[in-house]
């Protein structure tokens, strides 16, 4: 262990603790400390870096937090085996695990009311089109039907004035918040901001812009309006990134006032600002940023807490005057979706049957969240009947990745709220737990009380 560090910690303008945390996160990645390894007693590192034993106590818990350390209660801290990137984890760990005792709620996943038959109904009709449907390239006008199908889909929420030259198809939510970044960003080193828990494909999107992300302050009611104004004066940033509708991951929801206030921020520092409505199910509580601020509301929304993520359909709407900007930013990087996948989701949106399918789904959904609360509601919660996922603060004794990695023991896999918060971030000991329509209710109940049990029982103590 001595070799990797100098003769004394490097300088920084930082803390001393995330030194250390980034001197051996740093041995890591390069290989100098290989899994197994066990590193020094803490007294006996704050004596050779000449700090406290504090300090290093507390670099260990945050690199045990994050996973690259696990501790034993009397056998030391070791290098903990290495993890899939977060990137491709996210990926890996969909696939629901083979037996029902085991319940992945790391994202939603909704329960089939019908929308399974109307999809392969779709596919149907599409297999029965024009053959020329299946040879030509994508074009603008073409995709004009499946666009004003968008319009009259959104036509009850508040996005101010709408028609089909401002709907950009998107490879679901994702692709779509990509897109608005490269039509917004400019300059070798832009600046985003974001809550300080938020979802974490803003910060995926601003890595490929090479933009530099910047957390700002949170209260129930959302960003904290001053908290805003500082980082936007200081940084110099160009976009926003909020989740009002339903925060991703507390849950929480933003009101008409707070919002108010940050485009009166934003407005002063001309801060565009990016509305990430994926995840609401239900009707909109107050109007859309692009409703309170025409000229900088961005908004993208899919339809897969909806209708399905199958598809990885979303929709990506400009302010007024930047839909030239957004269509370019798409058209130059995937030309549009592929026009069989475009005409079954006109198909689909058009369907009589798909509203009452959405309003289905809502309800079974609820009747998860309902499971949940009966089952945790005697700890500190935030629910909504029409959010898929509860937020949960973890009581004294617990802290986040220890409590993630024990519901995995017990074949319950849930997010930390470090998987929310940037890295140097403040993530409270918290984790969100999203609903599974995939298992039965009973299954999705028995997961639940395995929680409880959890958070009825924590550790005597924590030891790094």
């Amino acid at each position: 262990m001595g070799t990797i560090w100098p003769d004394a910690l490097p300088s920084s303008k930082g803390p001393k603790y995330k030194a250390v945390a980034e001197t051996i996160r740093g041995a890591i990645d390069g290989g100098a400390l290989t899994e197994g390894t066990k590193l020094p007693p803490v007294r006996e590192l704050a004596y050779q870096l000449g700090i406290t034993p504090g300090t290093v106590a507390r670099a260990y818990t945050v690199l045990t937090d994050e996973g690259l350390l696990e501790a034993g209660v009397g056998r030391g801290t070791f290098v903990a085996p290495p993890k899939t990137s977060l990137l491709d984890d996210v990926w890996a760990r969909q696939t629901e695990p083979p037996k029902t005792h085991n319940v992945s709620l790391f994202s939603p996943r909704l329960i089939d009311v019908g929308q399974v038959a109307a999809i392969k109904d779709a596919v149907r009709q599409v297999a029965e089109a024009d053959p020329w449907l299946f040879l030509n390239y994508p074009t603008r006008d073409a995709y004009k039907p499946v666009r004003q199908a968008v319009v009259d889909w959104l036509s009850d929420l508040p996005l101010g004035s709408l028609g089909p030259e401002d709907i950009v198809l998107t490879h679901g939510g994702q692709n779509g918040l990509c897109v608005v970044f490269q039509a917004v960003l400019r300059g070798p080193r832009p600046v985003v901001l974001v809550e300080d828990l938020s979802y974490a494909g803003f910060r995926r999107a601003a890595e490929l812009m090479r933009a530099e992300v910047v957390g700002i302050e949170m209260d129930q009611y959302g960003i904290v309006p001053e908290a805003l104004d500082a980082a936007a004066r200081q940084h110099g940033a160009q976009l926003l990134c909020v989740s009002p509708e339903v925060q991703n991951p507390t849950g929480g929801h933003t009101p008409l006032f707070r919002r108010k206030e940050i485009v009166d921020v934003a407005k002063r520092h001309d801060l565009q600002i990016l509305e990430d409505d994926c995840y609401r199910m239900g009707e909109a509580r107050a109007p859309s940023f692009r409703a309170l601020a025409p000229e900088r509301g961005w908004h993208v929304s899919s339809i897969s807490k909806t209708l399905t993520p199958a598809l990885r359909v979303g929709f990506a709407i400009a302010p007024q005057g930047r839909s030239t900007d957004l269509r370019r930013a798409a058209e130059y990087g995937y030309f549009g979706l592929a026009q069989p996948l475009a005409e079954l989701t006109r198909i689909l949106l058009t369907d009589p049957r798909t509203p009452e399918l959405a309003r289905k789904i809502r309800q079974s959904m609820a009747e998860y969240v309902r499971v949940a609360v009966n089952a945790l509601g005697g700890f500190d919660l935030n629910w909504d009947p029409e959010v898929p996922f509860v937020w949960l603060k973890l009581p004294s004794g617990w802290r986040a990745a220890a409590f993630c990695r024990a519901a995995e023991g017990q074949g319950v896999q849930i997010r930390s709220a470090d998987e929310f918060a940037l890295r140097d971030g403040r993530a409270p000991h918290a984790v969100r737990i999203a609903m599974n329509g995939h298992v039965s209710l009973e299954a999705f109940e028995g997961a639940m009380m395995r929680l409880r049990s959890l958070l009825d029982n924590p550790p005597e103590q924590i030891s790094v």
